[in-house]
């Protein structure tokens, strides 16, 4: 059974990255996959544009719309109507999120506590995280180091081109925790992509 007071603490790494590029959040048990996928999202700065599923054990979790029936392949769990306690139940286990199916962008999620809500707290909510996310389609973990290479050599060959196209503003090492909680409150929180259309 559900345990509505259970809250999870995660801990999102981006593997192959150096120095690494994580998100810690506090989820509660009732949520499903389809939020914790919004939440995760939200806390790594991505923009929801792609295709993505959760790998819990040998189980995958993904959006029903985007699962197909493979022959001697378990079917997967719907995102929608899956909550992390029916998956997770209170262990304290490591499990995957994949985003973008093209880049695939692999991101490694540890439940690090679970324990009790404390009170007056709103609850997701991010208590700590480095670096800024990789830019949306820019070739996965190989591209992201090609980018950043040239990012900072004006004399690369393709600088120019990745400053006109990811913006001279952009900044590897920016992380702005008090931003990331504000977007994750409940009646600020962005749809998912579908909702949105």
């Amino acid at each position: 059974m559900s345990d509505p007071t259970r809250i999870y603490q995660l801990k999102i790494v981006l593997p192959y990255i150096k120095p690494a590029i994580w998100r810690r959040l506090e989820v509660s048990g009732n949520m499903t996959f389809t939020a914790l996928h919004e939440v995760i999202q939200t806390a790594m700065g991505w923009e929801d544009d792609h295709l993505w599923a959760f790998y819990v054990e040998k189980i995958e979790v993904s959006p029903a719309s985007e699962q197909m029936n493979f022959p001697g392949v378990p079917r997967a769990q719907p995102a929608d109507g899956t909550t992390l306690d029916q998956m997770l139940a209170g262990r304290r286990i490591k499990f995957r999120y994949v985003y973008d199916m093209g880049d695939d962008w692999l991101h490694e999620v540890k439940v690090e506590k679970v324990f009790p809500p404390e009170p007056n707290v709103a609850y997701p909510r991010c208590t700590g995280g480095e670096r800024a996310c990789p830019p949306e389609d820019c070739g996965g973990f190989p591209g992201y180091f090609r980018l950043l290479e040239a990012m900072a050599d004006p004399k690369h060959p393709e600088h120019n081109e990745m400053v006109e196209w990811i913006g001279e503003e952009w900044n590897p090492e920016a992380f702005d925790l008090d931003a990331v909680n504000s977007a994750l409150q409940p009646r600020r929180r962005r749809s998912s992509k579908k909702a949105r259309e």
